[in-house]
């Protein structure tokens, strides 16, 4: 009997002994995990405060990484007293573009408040002139941006065919995403682009994203009977008459983290995973290369794209046959484009001559006098032709920007 006595007595400390271990165990943990959300309270909000917009967070191990990362750039910029507040521009150039990339970047600076960074791809034969230029131009110009110039970057599998579709290296622009990995936002333009008013204008839309917005442009055509889409396309499309790609917004972290649905596969893709498989299946049937798989993706994906209005993207075909872009009767024309090479032939000289306002105009002049008034003096020249006739619209946004610059130097000085 003793023995079964002694024997339940040591049963009894050993459960008393687990029993401890056990709290104490549980003690630690819940610990551990207030002193977390401690931590957690601490940290203030983890927003990409110089692109506007909610940065999404990487899962796992990686995304602990980039958090860490953010958070050493941010308790940096405090310390310096620094914020960067950028508008991030983007632009492809190959064969006879120099000029045409230069003079874009120049109108994106004129009448810019706030300084730009540029990503320029470009072929190898050109950076020493793109740096040459860049480099030249009057100091207090190169203040108001930062540079780097990157060599064109395709697959290596699928050098040719990407680097062939449509115009040389205009495909570039899908795989931005996966070149500036540490990029979050990005404005991207063609060549042939002429901005008349602030590039933080256009930044600022992203603020208007909702949550599942990656990416914004305009439509390819506001008069469907006029449309090229519609009548012609032999793919998906985007809406009703498509969308164009000349001036594209994008929030790339979104769109990299994004899976597409897709009518290849019933498994949505990634970005990576999507742009060769597409180009595949619809090569025989696209016409406008990059731009067609950009509207097939957004077929399937409504929900991804943000539409902002034509006079962001302001073509000859707004008024070629007349004029068709109200926001731009209203509002006059934000940002102009110039494709079809219309601003060096003569099809549509009103476009022609605001390119060359802006091309012939020397840093440090007087915008009103050297630009505006030799403008418009040109634009009376061009009313024999539609777009002509309603020339008023390019210049209606572009008084009030050089109105608002000439306003700070009279202020600085």
């Amino acid at each position: 009997m003793r023995c079964y006595l002694h024997a339940f007595l040591l049963c009894v400390v050993l459960t008393f002994v687990s029993l401890l271990y056990v709290f104490s165990q549980l003690t630690s943990t819940l610990e551990d995990r207030d002193g977390r959300s401690v931590s957690e309270q601490d940290v203030p909000d983890r927003r990409r405060h110089d692109t506007g917009h909610l940065r999404r967070k990487r899962p796992g191990l990686a995304g602990l990484r980039e958090r860490e990362r953010l958070d050493r750039e941010r308790k940096s910029s405090v310390g310096k007293g620094i914020r960067d507040e950028r508008s991030h521009l983007a632009v492809v150039a190959c064969g006879p573009r120099l000029e045409e990339t230069l003079t874009m970047l120049k109108s994106s600076i004129l009448f810019s408040k706030k300084p730009l960074h540029f990503y320029i791809f470009a072929e190898d034969d050109l950076h020493d002139s793109f740096r040459n230029v860049l480099e030249s131009w009057p100091t207090t110009v190169q203040a108001k941006f930062t540079f780097a110039i990157y060599p064109i970057t395709f697959p290596k599998e699928n050098v040719n065919e990407w680097k062939k579709l449509f115009k040389p290296c205009a495909s570039q622009r899908l795989f931005l995403p996966l070149i500036l990995k540490e990029v979050d936002s990005l404005l991207y333009v063609d060549t042939d682009i002429l901005f008349l008013q602030p590039v933080e204008h256009i930044w600022s839309l992203l603020s208007q994203f909702n949550t599942t917005h990656l990416a914004a442009m305009a439509p390819e055509h506001e008069e469907p009977r006029i449309g090229w889409y519609n009548r012609f396309a032999r793919h998906p499309y985007y809406g009703k008459t498509g969308i164009n790609s000349g001036v594209m917004l994008m929030n790339m972290t979104r769109l990299r983290e994004k899976s597409f649905k897709n009518d290849m596969t019933a498994v949505a893709l990634r970005w990576e995973e999507i742009l060769m498989p597409l180009l595949q299946k619809y090569k025989l049937n696209i016409t406008w290369g990059d731009q067609d798989l950009l509207n097939i993706i957004f077929h399937h994906n409504p929900e991804s794209l943000y539409v902002f209005p034509c006079q962001w993207n302001y073509r000859p075909d707004h008024c070629i046959y007349g004029s068709n872009c109200q926001p731009a009767e209203q509002q006059g024309v934000f940002i102009l484009h110039g494709n079809r090479g219309v601003y060096h032939d003569d099809k549509q000289p009103a476009f022609r001559a605001v390119y060359q306002a802006i091309q012939k105009y020397s840093f440090g002049e007087g915008m009103e006098t050297s630009l505006l008034q030799p403008l418009e003096a040109s634009l009376q020249a061009t009313t024999h032709t539609y777009c002509g006739r309603t020339s008023h619209l390019f210049t209606k946004r572009l008084k009030q920007s050089i109105m608002s610059v000439e306003q700070d130097i009279t202020q600085r000085k």
